[in-house]
């Protein structure tokens, strides 16, 4: 089945993609996408997930996406065969996109800084 210039099937495929990547997101906390624990954090104690950690996994995730899309852009650039121009393009889109994200969820934790800051006790 087409759907605007896009089968069904890479749309699959893409929904299984975000849902991999929320599944690895969310190891760290020990719960699936269900919500049900996994595995090991099922017989433990559920492991506590420090923000500073979350953050800087995040941040680093966001660098290697961009990165990976710089050294692709470079194999296009000096002529490697098995880099095509649509791998550059979506790799930089992917960046472009993870690094909004992050510029978007940094400004939505300044303004939260800045409320509670201001609130009166």
């Amino acid at each position: 089945m087409k759907l605007a210039g896009i089968d069904s099937s890479r749309i699959d495929a893409m929904v299984a993609q975000l849902r991999n990547a929320a599944a690895k997101m969310e190891a760290g906390a020990g719960v699936n996408l269900a919500g049900a624990a996994t595995g090991a954090a099922a017989t433990t104690a559920p492991q506590k997930l420090d923000f500073a950690d979350a953050l800087k996994a995040s941040l680093d995730q966001v660098n290697e996406v961009q990165m990976s899309s710089q050294e692709l852009g470079r194999k296009f650039a000096l002529g490697d065969d098995k880099v095509s121009l649509s791998d550059v393009m979506i790799s930089m889109q992917k960046a472009n996109i993870s690094f909004q994200t992050t510029v978007q969820v940094r400004n939505k934790l300044v303004t939260a800084y800045h409320d509670i800051m201001s609130m009166q006790i």
